[in-house]
């Protein structure tokens, strides 16, 4: 079994009554979630989130999903429902609503609060409406029912879907934990009886398939979090998502009961937490949050902080300290915990700041030598569970790398489900829901785009490449003066390189083959004149081939020819 890269050709004319899935991002990838249902000419998002780049994607500060496919159709959403707050959930709303403020989001009470900060720092203020668990609701042709499914966060949510097509059931991040911190369980009560109502495609969340047996329950963690903060000797700095309630929670617990108090670090996780909270999703001991400003007036061994950060991600404050780029500056003897798992392809980020960390003399507590982290998402165990009490007719993993993917089709087919009922796809692959048959039916485009700055969708991956080539190969640029008359080269090739570990002097080499390569080409027949554009190429050729030999490298070449502007006057 394997992933159907389909080419890329556009689906079908969409039929009437038939339901059409399109996701443009979450799978293949750990992020971007958004699912696009389309049906009798009407459009339902289901989440709209980013992902965080890589190393190899310098410079970026968030990727979206690709909105190409819908750009032309915004006046069809009759709605954005968002599963839960994370931010590989809702992270990308701003970015669609600044195409169409007016599109209504859908979703809990914590997850609406949270996205509605996110959008008045871009001065959106939307249209929402709060739902809860066994709430039904209907947006144009789509009837939604909504499912409690226990996550990291409180409030997540499943949806139900009915259409005139047949019935899907996407159950956003889940587990099922069975002594959750906040008392809510995924309603496996809830699964049972839209099991026995029929559902004709699950999309369920693939992030663990690949992990044996059951997540832990997160009530585990706090008694480590007493334990570690029992032993540390100063301050206690502990790094996790912004948006990780329960885990915020559990360290205002621990620090509660080793009479030390609390700062949460970062503009993100001030504000996140502020609004639990004033929710009731936070219960903050009485005396225990102090606001940063006032660290000073509490010992080391008195105080914890709360910060983001646990994923490496260079501007977050744990990377800040760790580099020394922070007011906050790692002393020998701090204790430092990284309360969260790793997403794939953020492993060398992470090791990096641990590293930069323990050089500082730090000890750092992570999952890798002490169980400071669960999942929130369901096991292979779980997952089972889910398709024996479904018991659907077609199911299309989502939320999950390419293996994880496999590994929840493989699941999928153990409990029963046909082969060809399970329909493994990447971004973009058009799926086609009628009769109670599920199939592919196109790909539409499904790029990346890159959030840099001010700027959405400039960045291509031709310039990422180029970032990348200065990064890790160095520049050179030279500057060469002609005179046509003459047919000579009258200033330079002045040669200056940065990022090459060597003295400009190395390129006295070359700098006579320039010259004598340019002349050449200057003294051809009439016929052959070259441009000036031309003659930066015969620079390029000449130098990159030397210094590929010479040095072994391959920068950034940039050849700049100017003609005499002397004799171009006369």
């Amino acid at each position: 079994m394997a992933i159907i890269e389909s080419e890329l050709r556009m689906p079908r004319k969409l039929k009437k009554d038939t339901l059409r899935v399109v996701p443009l991002g979450g799978l293949g990838e750990v992020g971007r979630n958004m699912t696009v249902y389309e049906i009798n000419g009407k459009l339902l998002v289901v989440d709209c989130g980013v992902l965080f780049p890589e190393e190899s994607q310098p410079g970026v500060d968030l990727i979206l999903p690709d909105l190409n496919y819908i750009k032309d159709r915004l006046n069809d959403i009759v709605a954005v429902v968002l599963t839960h707050g994370h931010e590989d959930h809702i992270g990308a709303v701003p970015y669609l609503l600044k195409r169409r403020p007016d599109i209504p989001l859908i979703g809990s009470e914590l997850t609406l609060a949270l996205i509605e900060a996110k959008l008045a720092e871009h001065r959106i203020k939307p249209y929402t409406l709060t739902v809860k668990e066994g709430q039904v609701e209907t947006f144009g042709p789509f009837e939604c029912e909504f499912v409690a499914v226990n996550h990291s966060i409180p409030d997540a949510l499943a949806v139900f879907l009915r259409t005139p097509a047949g019935k899907v059931l996407h159950t956003g991040d889940f587990k099922m934990d069975q002594l959750p911190l906040d008392g809510r369980l995924t309603d496996l009560r809830h699964f049972a009886r839209l099991g026995e109502e029929g559902i004709d495609l699950f999309l369920p969340d693939s992030t663990n398939a690949e992990v044996p047996g059951f997540t832990p329950t997160e009530k585990n963690i706090g008694k480590v979090l007493s334990n570690v903060f029992r032993d540390a000797k100063q301050r206690i700095i502990v790094a996790s998502f912004s948006s990780h309630v329960h885990r915020v929670q559990q360290v205002l617990d621990a620090a509660h009961e080793r009479g030390r108090k609390v700062v949460l670090v970062g503009r993100s996780m001030v504000r996140n937490m502020t609004i639990a909270e004033k929710l009731g999703y936070l219960d903050v001991p009485e005396n225990t949050l102090v606001d940063l400003k006032k660290i000073d007036n509490y010992r080391p061994d008195e105080i914890v902080m709360m910060c983001t950060g646990s994923q490496g991600e260079p501007m977050a404050a744990l990377s800040r300290m760790a580099s020394g780029d922070h007011k906050i500056q790692v002393e020998e003897g701090d204790t430092i915990v990284l309360a969260s798992s790793l997403i794939p392809g953020n492993e060398t980020s992470v090791f990096r700041v641990i590293n930069a960390l323990l050089k500082l003399g730090a000890d750092v507590v992570h999952k890798g030598n002490a169980k400071v982290h669960v999942s929130g998402h369901a096991a292979a165990g779980e997952l089972l569970y889910c398709y024996n009490i479904l018991q659907p007719k077609n199911v299309m993993p989502v939320h999950g790398e390419v293996r994880h993917l496999l590994a929840n089709g493989n699941l999928a087919m153990e409990t029963g489900i046909p082969a060809e009922n399970v329909i493994l796809a990447e971004g973009g692959t058009v799926v086609d829901l009628r009769d109670g048959k599920a199939e592919i039916v196109g790909q539409v485009k499904c790029d990346y785009v890159y959030v840099d700055g001010r700027s959405v969708g400039e960045i291509t991956e031709d310039d990422l490449k180029d970032r990348r080539v200065l990064g890790e190969e160095g520049f050179v640029s030279i500057v060469t003066v002609i005179d046509r008359e003459t047919k000579r080269v009258v200033s330079g090739p002045d040669i200056h390189a940065r990022g090459i570990a060597e003295a400009d002097s190395v390129f006295d080499d070359i700098t006579p083959k320039i010259a004598a390569a340019l002349e050449d080409a200057l003294h051809q027949a009439p016929s052959k004149i070259h441009t000036t554009h031309q003659l930066q190429q015969i620079v390029r050729r000449t130098i990159g081939a030397w210094v590929a030999r010479r040095l072994r490298r391959k920068p950034m070449i940039i050849p700049v020819v100017v003609e005499n502007p002397t004799e171009t006057e006369n």
